[in-house]
């Protein structure tokens, strides 16, 4: 007899209709490689579902499947708000990557998103690299996220950094009527693959900029190349920083929380990190304190743009020319925003249901 104890709970979770439910979640079990997998499509009304696969250690599968879930439905959102033909989807394995990832899990793991038909579309996320997108490419046409060796884009990070650059602008345009960040006083939380990028284009355009990072190498890079970047101690002592124009979150989610708003010296907070707020009343307490959040699923959507130019051919400069459209869209939501009496995130969220209800209705 197998018990079932608890799916109750995963069956409200899946068919719950305040968070629009998701049309197939599928769990993936190859005991020879040790492989559990939850792979969620959220919706393909606007075409094949397209998100990363985590690789994480979750305390249980239930957390797991609410990640998935979440995950998903946040996919849906971007891509739609990218202006991309592709739904949201995203795929979860479970267990220490740095412990049980090997070539025969991931080729198991490819042939479950292969035995889906084109349904979801995978990608690199937390835990997974564009080599194992190789690894993962040998059973499944349908990854992106892979080798210029093997027909990819490689390394996604330069269009992110470049279309959270751009939403920085349309940000700057609104609050102080002029895209540029000249003279502008900007703080990066996270200088890794996305934040090092990010600084290169805001110090281009005349900026000012501090930073800081957990990772003692990330600073030491940044400092070794621009000399003229000042360093916090900490995020807490970042945000606190005198004077600051715009904050940047580009590490962890949960970066706006009801701790870090109150004492939030910017104006304006637009970063890479996915996520940013902590629950849904942080994006009142930010219109609150009148400082404008640029809803970070829009944003740092460059990445999701260049993955998904994979399946037509990879083409960098038709990428970046999508990726600057963030520019327009981050002003549109912006607009939206103030003809709606709404925060931006909500705004956002109204855009994409729209594209999202008149895919569905042809």
């Amino acid at each position: 007899m197998t018990d079932v104890t608890g799916a109750d709970d995963v069956l409200h979770t899946l068919f719950r209709a305040d968070q629009g439910g998701h049309e197939q979640v599928v769990l993936c079990q190859d005991r020879a490689s040790g492989l559990k997998a939850v792979i969620a499509i959220h919706s393909t009304a606007l075409g094949p579902a397209l998100g990363g696969t985590r690789f994480y250690p979750y305390a249980t599968e239930a957390e797991a499947v609410a990640d998935a879930l979440n995950l998903s439905r946040g996919m849906s959102y971007k891509n739609a708000m990218a202006g991309l033909d592709h739904g949201g989807g995203k795929a979860v394995i479970i267990g220490d990557p740095d412990t049980i990832k090997s070539e025969e899990l991931l080729l198991a793991y490819g042939r479950f998103v292969a035995s889906l038909g084109g349904r979801y579309v995978t990608a690199c996320d937390v835990g997974t690299y564009v080599a194992d997108m190789d690894v993962v490419a040998r059973t499944c046409q349908w990854t992106t996220g892979r080798s210029p060796e093997n027909g990819g884009a490689g390394d996604s990070s330069v269009l992110t950094a470049f279309g959270v650059f751009q939403g920085m602008r349309a940000s700057a345009q609104h609050v102080w009527g002029d895209p540029t960040l000249r003279g502008r006083k900007v703080a990066v939380a996270g200088v890794g693959k996305v934040g090092r990028h990010l600084v290169d284009h805001l110090l281009s355009d005349g900026a000012e900029v501090v930073i800081t990072d957990v990772r003692e190498e990330s600073v030491r890079a940044i400092a070794a190349r621009h000399p003229e970047v000042a360093v916090a101690p900490s995020t807490d002592a970042l945000i606190r920083t005198e004077g600051l124009d715009i904050y940047a979150p580009c590490a962890l989610g949960g970066a706006l929380n009801d701790e870090s708003v109150p004492v939030l010296t910017a104006k304006v907070v637009c970063g890479a990190a996915n996520n940013q707020l902590a629950h849904p009343g942080v994006e009142k307490d930010l219109a609150d304190r009148a400082i404008l959040y640029a809803p970070d699923y829009v944003v740092n959507a460059g990445g999701v743009i260049q993955v998904a130019d994979e399946l037509h051919g990879f083409d960098f400069d038709r990428c970046k020319a999508k990726a600057a459209k963030i520019f327009d869209t981050t002003l549109a939501i912006f607009a939206r925003a103030k003809e709606d009496g709404i925060p931006p995130a909500a705004a956002a969220d109204r855009i994409a249901e729209q594209r999202m209800a008149e895919a569905r209705q042809h």
